[in-house]
């Protein structure tokens, strides 16, 4: 039997190289996109099992031409302008890479034969505020952004729903909430708390990490859990359906730390930076997975203590620190 073909944008980024390896695993053939210059560091130990091309979505011919060229069986489509806090500097990038480099991909897409479905990744960012403030937040709540990224994959879900309905393209949204693990950028929170306990531990850094508002919680997941979440879903989802991927539960940024600083042997203070202190528009954010685990068959297999250990080991590795001792 003829082994099943993926195709990947974003391939050699955080989610996108554990997404690879999840394939790879599972028996697919893997094909993916790299952007110009794009570092393929996160898989360079998979690369030679790769079929690889380099691909800027914004170009509308060049991406439809490689996918009609691979025509794979799926599309996970994960290549984005990530980072909520950045969008806010730089909302017309994110709006044409989330949203128009998305539609190229789409349009794309609809010329494929044989596909069996798209795999269009969303965010909980595009819940923005709601009420009240606590709720558990499903597929059929409303959208109501407040960031540039939250509106954009608000619009990319949109879009994508209408290919679905106008053209019958088999599209799939998978709408994870907060996941992390290592070779996560240090732009985010985990990665920024384990980078400064291992630079510590190296001798790098003082042994203060500098703080701002610790109270918001977050629906964390492992991203090594929320990539077989997106091959679930892919393979046994609805066209036309959207599946939340998260852990059900929420945490503080607080606990976060302190487990993180617990891992360590080093004395390590917290210290708060008034010019790191902006109060969160969304204190809690927690998704329900109910849907994913009863439709795909989606379970949470690792703990935050797992990713956080894992996490600060990578971060300890790149930074050449001997923690046995």
């Amino acid at each position: 039997m003829k082994a099943p073909s993926a195709f990947i944008t974003g391939i050699a980024g955080f989610a996108g190289s554990y997404l690879a390896e999840e394939l790879l695993d599972a028996g697919f053939k893997v094909s993916g996109a790299i952007y110009k210059n794009e570092s393929t560091r996160n898989i360079v130990s998979i690369k030679k099992e790769l079929q690889l091309c380099s691909l800027d979505i914004m170009n509308a011919d060049k991406t439809a031409n490689v996918l009609a060229q691979i025509q794979p069986d799926y599309i996970f489509h994960l290549a984005a302008f990530a980072s909520v806090g950045r969008s806010m500097q730089k909302e017309r990038a994110t709006f044409r890479i989330n949203l128009e480099g998305s539609i190229n991909i789409l349009n794309g897409a609809r010329k494929i034969r044989r596909l069996k479905s798209i795999l269009v990744v969303g965010s909980a960012d595009a819940y923005g505020k709601f009420t009240p403030k606590t709720k558990t937040l499903t597929e059929t709540d409303p959208l109501n952004p407040v960031s540039p990224y939250g509106i954009s994959k608000a619009a990319l879900e949109r879009t994508s729903l209408h290919y679905h309905r106008e053209y019958g393209l088999p599209v799939v949204i998978a709408r994870p909430f907060n996941h992390s693990g290592p070779r996560q950028t240090d732009d985010f929170v985990i990665p920024a708390f384990a980078r400064q306990v291992a630079a510590i531990e190296a001798g790098l850094q003082q042994p203060v990490v500098d703080v701002g508002d610790l109270s918001a919680r977050r629906d964390l997941s492992d991203v090594r859990d929320i990539v077989r979440g997106y091959t679930l879903a892919a393979t046994k989802g609805t066209p036309g359906e959207v599946y939340v991927l998260c852990s059900g539960r929420a945490v503080s940024i607080q606990t976060v730390l302190n487990k993180l600083i617990s891992l360590s042997s080093r004395k390590i203070r917290q210290r708060v930076d008034k010019k790191r202190l902006r109060k969160s528009e969304i204190p809690v954010l927690r998704g329900s997975n109910r849907k994913a685990t009863h439709n795909l068959g989606f379970d949470v297999r690792y703990t935050l203590k797992d990713t956080l250990s894992d996490t600060l080991d990578y971060w300890r590795s790149e930074l050449g620190v001997d923690y046995s001792t």
